[in-house]
């Protein structure tokens, strides 16, 4: 058997992926399993998954129709038997991909934005659910295959090397924070859609790390994320003067979480970092947005929810798998992250480290 795990959303969702690919793996042995994923991070959390014979990634979105019809039409060149598309991907463009790779099954959820189209694209489906995880939502997948469950417990996997695992042990040994607590922090959010709109603001982390100084001036703070986070990163230094901050050049996903695996706390709003977070098993501390709820809480792990007093359990109103955007204006979105006082998450910090 070949089956294929279509994975395009965000680079997290990836993780949810993990215990589905896991699963399939226990229940079909000897098949060929691979995976495909649109970004460069999502590839990177899946490279030496050993569960995968091969993991392909594409943009597809951006690249020209011709290129990605191309690229498309090589895979379906691998025959394969099942493709499955994972949750959460509600863009019909990656039920479309299915379509065109073509296996005979092409299993997926039905979103509020599935109609007539959708079901000429995949065949069959099953409703998503709200109600449960989006790790929950893909293992019901298995019914379509006549398998079940055979793991004892399901959690995010992600496959650390040597190399990645010592080059965190060094960067700790240089900066001297063997004896010392960790804070990690990770300042950005998704990139897709209006999702920049749901980070805390800047100056609220800002005067968090001044207040922590205060407060636990042991505490070393960890500053996480790519070249979209430099410039926060450099303004966080400026303003601050520096002291007790740290902020690693790391080269790859998987590098960064043997980093974060060594901290004692990790602070995030709800980004493929907080997942990253929970695969290496850290205690989290979640700054809620609009884009909260139960499909996408750190899977198997313990956090505290930082609560948005604007969301005030509206969270699906703002929110859906229909690939639309947030729901609000650019302003109501700010005022809304910004109603998220510094001493709330001050005091949950303190609470939880």
């Amino acid at each position: 058997m070949n089956i294929l795990v279509i994975s395009l959303a965000g680079i997290g969702d990836t993780l949810f992926a993990t215990p589905l690919i896991h699963e399939l793996r226990a229940n079909f042995p000897q098949a060929t399993i691979d995976a495909f994923v649109r970004w460069p991070g999502a590839k990177g959390l899946l490279e030496n998954n050993p569960r995968l014979n091969s993991v392909y990634q594409r943009d597809i979105a951006t690249e020209s129709k011709i290129s990605a019809l191309r690229f498309l039409l090589s895979l379906r060149r691998n025959r394969y038997d099942v493709s499955l598309n994972t949750h959460p991907q509600s863009n019909r463009l990656y039920r479309a991909v299915a379509r065109v790779i073509g296996a005979p099954v092409r299993i997926s959820h039905e979103y509020e934005c599935s109609g007539a189209l959708d079901r000429l694209l995949v065949n069959e489906t099953i409703l998503q659910d709200y109600s449960r995880h989006a790790v929950e939502n893909n293992l019901a997948f298995l019914n379509f295959l006549d398998a079940a469950p055979k793991l004892p417990e399901h959690r995010y996997e992600l496959f650390l090397t040597d190399t990645e695992r010592v080059w965190a042990e060094n960067y700790v040994a240089q900066q001297k924070l063997q004896s010392r607590s960790m804070l990690g922090i990770h300042v950005g959010s998704g990139g897709t859609k209006n999702l920049a709109l749901r980070r805390w603001p800047l100056e609220n982390y800002i005067e968090l790390v001044r207040r922590l100084r205060e407060k636990k001036p042991e505490l070393a703070v960890l500053f996480f994320g790519g070249p979209e986070e430099q410039s926060d990163h450099e303004k966080i230094q400026a303003m601050t003067g520096g002291g007790n901050l740290f902020f690693p050049k790391t080269q790859n996903l998987r590098q960064a979480g043997a980093l974060i695996g060594k901290c004692r706390l990790f602070l995030s709003v709800d980004t493929s970092l907080m997942h990253i977070a929970a695969a290496m098993r850290v205690k989290q501390v979640v700054i809620e947005t609009p884009t909260w709820n139960k499909p996408i809480e750190p899977y198997e792990n313990p956090f505290t929810l930082v609560k948005n007093p604007a969301v005030a359990g509206r969270n699906l109103e703002y929110y859906r798998y229909d690939a639309a955007d947030i729901k609000g204006t650019r302003e109501e979105l700010l005022r809304c992250m910004a109603s998220v006082k510094v001493e709330d998450v001050l005091e949950t910090i303190m609470k939880t480290i």
